[in-house]
């Protein structure tokens, strides 16, 4: 279906009207994200206005694009993906409830902690050692030095003050005293680096090798943080998930899964100057937060359906793929007796969306169709590499097979006036190697996908 561009440009202001598309300054806007759309020039007029209205326009293009033209833009693709800000350090309260567009001023672009964040546990003293800790690695990336060291002093604050109510949420509260103990333990030469830094002229390489080292030994403490947390999860602890779709694979917990796309013809990947041979991706797959989609995921992973198949979509602003070849638009296979099959024999799945404060997901309809326009999800659009379900635009339980990697930013999607949250499901993020999307393009082939992690809880269809 076509569109034509006084109807893109009337939706869009439709949306920009309200609070969520209210103008915010825009700076650098990628000229290139509209390139397959033949609404090229509502992005050349936006390149052309005063920067104070630059985020008006670019909510109205992006919303407008999203809502209106998924064919066009995903050239001779059917479905479009399903992006969302989320102040993980920061709330506020809109309506009762917790809304995407209160979420603060910073947006939590960091996928390890976001998937920190959707782990369904509550302890508050182990968030707050979570922030601290979280906050080292900023204050290290931006060379604010001192803030890290005050940091790191509430870290071993919180550690030394509060570790039995962290412990006594564990399954094995010994196994918790022991994590923090390691992570006390790795304090003491983080602290070194950084005082190190401190005392080091400002752009030297000696500076350079203190806060590289800072980086390293914080990254190395926020890993046994998580597997902290992991263990707060009260055993056998599962997503509730309704019964009508017991038919499905779902994914009781979470899986890793490691992804190689190359280029044909020997070409290689080029992020910043440097060139690779193929891309190595790590992907952590969280059933907790969408356990139906990621069972599809998974499932189709293990048969090795993603395997050889080609990059189908590389335009700036998503990579998109899972489009087999034939007339088939997604996974042919036993359908689910709740949602059907797809017009070729597709598998379909339901949209599953998982709003923070709930005990689960809900299904087969959007955020908006519900009421709650606007509230933040468990698992946000907010991470460069965010893995989303593309589905048909108009019906929410035609995603079969298609996802889409979110290549964020923040200008065009700035926090809390994103367009996605609430509509498409993330189902996890890539943790290792997503500069690679960068220069992942149209063509580019998967030559393996492969879960290495937690296949154990995909649970197949009884």
């Amino acid at each position: 279906m076509r569109f034509h561009n006084l109807s893109l440009f009337l939706l869009g202001s439709q949306i920009a009207s309200t609070s969520a598309f209210a103008p915010q300054t825009v700076q650098n806007a990628r000229s290139s994200l509209y390139a397959t759309n033949p609404q090229q020039n509502v992005v050349d007029t936006i390149e052309s206005i005063d920067a104070t209205v630059k985020g008006a326009l670019s909510g109205m293009a992006l919303a407008a694009a999203l809502w209106t033209a998924p064919a066009l833009m995903a050239g001779t693709m059917d479905q479009f993906p399903s992006v969302a800000s989320n102040d993980a350090f920061s709330t506020s309260i809109a309506s009762a409830k917790e809304m995407a567009s209160g979420s603060g001023t910073r947006v939590n672009k960091d996928p390890e902690s976001l998937l920190r964040y959707g782990l369904p546990i509550k302890n508050k003293e182990v968030r707050d050692l979570q922030k601290s800790i979280e906050d080292i690695k900023i204050n290290v990336s931006s060379k604010r030095k001192s803030a890290a060291l005050d940091d790191l002093k509430k870290a071993r604050g919180i550690i030394n003050t509060k570790e039995s109510k962290m412990t006594a949420s564990c399954r094995d509260a010994k196994v918790c005293s022991d994590i923090l103990a390691s992570m006390k333990s790795d304090l003491e030469p983080l602290e070194g680096t950084l005082r190190a830094s401190v005392d080091y002229q400002s752009g030297s390489d000696q500076e350079r090798k203190a806060l590289d080292d800072s980086y390293l030994t914080q990254d190395k403490i926020q890993k046994k943080l998580t597997t902290l947390e992991e263990q707060m999860i009260p055993a056998g602890y599962q997503t509730p998930v309704p019964s009508d779709y017991d038919d499905l694979p779902q994914l009781k917990g979470r899986a890793t899964v490691e992804m190689v796309v190359k280029k044909t013809g020997g070409e290689k990947f080029d992020i910043e100057g440097q060139l690779f041979n193929e891309a190595k991706m790590k992907m952590i797959i969280d059933g907790y937060a969408a356990p139906v989609t990621s069972g599809n995921f998974v499932d189709l992973v293990q048969k090795g359906f993603y395997t050889d198949m080609d990059i189908q979509r590389s335009d700036g602003f998503v990579v998109q793929t899972g489009d087999p070849k034939g007339e088939a638009d997604g996974y042919v296979g036993t359908p689910s007796k709740s949602v059907g099959a797809g017009k070729h024999g597709e598998r379909l799945i339901p949209l599953e969306i998982f709003p923070k404060g709930d005990k689960g997901p809900f299904y087969e309809t959007t955020i908006e169709d519900e009421g709650r326009g606007g509230e933040a999800t468990v698992l946000p659009f907010s991470s460069y590499g965010a893995m989303g379900w593309a589905r048909e635009e108009y019906d929410p339980n035609t995603g079969s097979s298609q996802f889409f990697w979110l290549l964020f930013d923040s200008d065009l999607t700035p926090a809390g006036k994103n367009v996605l949250d609430g509509r498409y499901p993330v189902f996890g993020y890539v943790v290792e190697g997503a500069d690679f999307l960068r220069d992942v393009k149209e063509g580019d082939i998967i030559a393996s996908a492969k879960v290495t992690e937690g296949a154990e809880n995909l649970v197949q269809p009884k």
